[in-house]
């Protein structure tokens, strides 16, 4: 444990998260602005879109927050493992220039988008605070949620980021996964429009769903649909098996394959 929390390796952590943060958007106009901006813009063409054209969502309570939240919450996931996929090669002169815990340059990554969250999150409450969402005490698990979406993201980062020193196809092929799984998770469209209960169920046993879901139950209304609503028995812990899963298996094999990054970088 002195290894992990010793000062040099909190140093050189804050320092990551610092330049990592910095660099995002340098030599952008508007700098810092599109941690905010871009799950904006995106919400306001899938709400023109799907909302006012195609009029998915009529009966969901709040369904302008209850689609901003389910943004930002996939954005989040999004942007962690994207950036974490190729942290290690990334920092491959400093890897190679001095002997450091690979971990941290992954764990980086992550803090920087859990910044990142924190800052749109701010956004999200402004839009339930105006659009008259009533919280209850429910609103103080939310923070469970985020838990649990970054403990299966952090694990599917430290499976990307050693993945990818070797087979550089990784990144293409994460950007298919990324793109099916957001339309493959009730972001866009409530569980309640999908006609068979057995896709709804098969949905809501992905982590990611689940916990956007009950983002959704604890945060906005208590209309949303939720793993407890809709699964029995065994199954209800599923979505949470599968997150301890891909968080051991990942940082399993990262562990198993930092030994060789310098030489492979």
């Amino acid at each position: 444990m002195k290894t992990y929390l010793s000062r040099q390796n909190r140093a050189l952590l804050a320092e990551l998260v610092r330049t990592d943060f910095k660099l995002r958007y340098q030599g952008s106009l508007l700098g810092y602005a599109w941690s905010l901006l871009k799950p904006l813009l995106l919400f306001v063409i899938l709400y023109v879109v799907f909302v006012n054209f195609l009029k998915i969502g009529a009966g969901i309570p709040h369904y302008p927050v209850y689609l901003l939240l389910g943004i930002v919450l996939w954005n989040f996931f999004t942007e962690m493992t994207s950036q974490s996929l190729g942290s290690i090669v990334g920092r491959g002169d400093l890897i190679r220039k001095i002997r450091i815990s690979r971990w941290i340059i992954v764990f980086s990554s992550s803090l920087s988008a859990l910044i990142n969250l924190g800052l749109n999150l701010i956004v999200v409450l402004v839009f339930a605070i105006f659009n008259g969402v009533s919280f209850s005490f429910s609103a103080f698990l939310l923070p469970l949620n985020i838990a649990e979406i970054y403990i299966l993201a952090i694990g599917l980062s430290f499976f990307l980021a050693a993945a990818y020193v070797k087979f550089r196809d990784i990144s293409y092929i994460w950007e298919v996964v990324l793109q099916a799984g957001f339309y493959a998770t009730p972001i866009i469209y409530p569980l309640t429009q999908i006609p068979s209960v057995f896709v709804q169920k098969l949905l809501i046993l992905s982590p990611m769903a689940q916990s956007i879901q009950d983002a959704r139950f604890n945060l906005i209304t208590h209309d949303a649909i939720t793993a407890g609503a809709l699964l029995q028995g065994m199954w209800i812990v599923v979505p949470f098996l599968l997150t301890a899963i891909f968080f051991l298996v990942g940082l399993k094999y990262f562990r198993s394959q930092s030994r060789y990054f310098a030489e492979n970088i």
